[in-house]
């Protein structure tokens, strides 16, 4: 389609890259550099609380991404912006868990320091461009005169979720290229061109937290706050440490076994795994319920709030897609539009453990609209 597409020919540009030491961002760089472009590197460096523990992989991350620099011969700048990620980001994070929601943290460091901080450094150092190693895709729709935020082409790995966030003047200065590839591909290249990060594993967990168990983390911010946790019949049947350290749908973690009613028979579904299904704050109780399908932990609709959209507008009511979590397949939805920002989300077939804090996102096919974070479960 004419007018539509990031892979249009464009003249050599300074764009600067977001190099994390991963093999995601390494080959964007490379990629860039191939297309006859100005590439400069930027590590970032977002948290320094206790970057000398076993969890925190910055200082092994800065040498990677150095070493790739040195192999790709492009140049690194260290760049700290753990102060404005304290401010715009923990902050935030640490209120939403305190009032018993869980947020994701990811989608708000693309808006604000990524795509924010990061981006405003770029553009100081004269870079026209910045690049990111996403699953996603830009493309310019010349009817709409708009950029469009689209999925990347490897299923297994789109973060369209994570960037539905990013407005109009965000995507216009930004880039995608390994959201045109398969991961398999991105780790040929990687081995292809001698990179000494081609077999690193992926980064997993929150971008601050690193591979550290959550619960002891969050122990540093937040007191703890023990009280009941109770069946779907009111019984007592375990202490909880605090609201604040379950998310609904959990099922690791609750130190409770199987109950098993009175005269039952002997293997009669008492195993059957639990889940937390709801947080009541006014009376500090956590509610569980047996079986992955309980009718507590399936929602046909949701109220989301705060709602950002890509086009800078909201799109009109009616049929969409959307993911009210991430790794979620997209499932069918009708759109309402509320006040402020708010919205409505109701389901052709219910969804599981639909979360206050994380992210409703809507889809139109492979194009991300944008979203909100959901306020309530309807």
């Amino acid at each position: 389609m004419a007018g539509l597409g990031q892979s249009r020919p464009m003249d050599k540009q300074r764009i600067v890259v977001g190099l994390s030491g991963g093999v995601d961002s390494a080959v964007t760089a490379h990629l860039l550099k191939q297309q006859g472009h100005e590439v400069v590197g930027i590590f970032m460096k977002n948290w320094e609380d206790d970057d000398d523990s076993e969890y925190c992989s910055s200082n092994i991350d800065f040498v990677d991404a150095a070493s790739v620099a040195d192999v790709l011969g492009i140049e690194i700048e260290h760049v700290n912006f753990a102060a404005d990620y304290k401010d715009r980001v923990f902050a935030e994070f640490l209120r939403e868990y305190q009032a018993g929601r869980t947020p994701n943290p990811d989608v708000l460091c693309n808006a604000e320091i990524k795509f924010k901080a990061f981006l405003d450094h770029a553009m100081r150092l004269g870079a026209e461009r910045i690049a990111t190693g996403h699953y996603a895709r830009v493309r310019f729709n010349a009817a709409s005169q708009r950029y469009e935020l689209l999925k990347g082409l490897d299923p297994a790995k789109d973060q369209s979720y994570f960037l539905h966030r990013l407005s109009q003047q965000q995507l216009a200065k930004a880039m995608f290229p390994v959201g045109e590839l398969h991961k398999t591909e991105v780790r040929r290249i990687a081995d292809e061109i001698g990179l000494p990060n081609a077999r690193k594993k992926d980064s997993t967990g929150i971008c601050f937290i690193g591979e550290r168990p959550f619960r002891e983390f969050l122990n540093r911010y937040i007191s703890k706050a023990p009280g009941p946790i109770r069946d779907e019949r009111g019984r007592r049947i375990g202490e909880h440490q605090g609201l604040s350290f379950y998310t609904l749908g959990q099922r690791q973690g609750l130190g409770i076994g199987g109950l098993k009613p009175k005269g039952a028979q002997r293997g009669a579904g008492e195993h059957a795994p639990w889940f937390v299904a709801r947080k009541d704050l006014e009376t500090n109780t956590l509610w569980v319920v047996q079986g992955h399908d309980h009718p507590w932990l399936l929602s046909p609709a949701l109220e989301a709030e705060d709602a950002s959209w890509v086009a800078g507008e909201a799109p009109s009511a009616g049929g969409y897609a959307a993911k009210s979590r991430y790794r979620q397949a997209d499932a069918g939805c009708t759109l309402a539009e509320g006040a402020n920002g708010a919205f409505h989300l109701s389901f052709a077939e219910p969804q599981w453990a639909v979360t206050p804090g994380q992210s409703a996102v809507l889809y139109h096919g492979e194009v991300c609209l944008g979203g909100g974070v959901i306020s309530r479960a309807g």
